[in-house]
């Protein structure tokens, strides 16, 4: 999978998504994703696979399970497994759920 198409699925929730951040403020619920770190799989002194690995991260304005199942449900149908962290931002007043994820191949 691309990271297009990542975007792709991830538009399909039907909730305002953007690469890094949005241009403009947004009303909750809404999904920011990006690059985080690479960790190539390395083989005969060189980079044998790629592998991206990126943050997906859903923001709320309350806790929101319903949304949060639409996400991994998402990931799990996409066959893309994950990890999650939920914080709440006092800065914002949102609870932001990060879900960590890899995408092998390229971009």
């Amino acid at each position: 999978m691309t990271q297009a198409e990542l975007y792709q699925e991830l538009k399909s929730l039907g909730l305002p998504v953007a690469y890094g951040s949005f241009k403009e403020t947004q009303t909750p619920p809404f999904i920011t994703y990006q690059f985080s770190y690479g960790s190539d799989l390395i083989a005969d002194n060189q980079n044998y696979k790629e592998i991206e690995n990126f943050q997906i991260e859903l923001y709320t304005a309350i806790k929101h399970p319903p949304i949060e199942s639409l996400v991994q449900d998402k990931l799990k149908e996409l066959r893309l497994p994950y990890s999650k962290v939920e914080v709440f931002l006092d800065s914002e007043d949102l609870y932001q759920v990060i879900y960590e994820i890899q995408l092998m191949g390229g971009s």
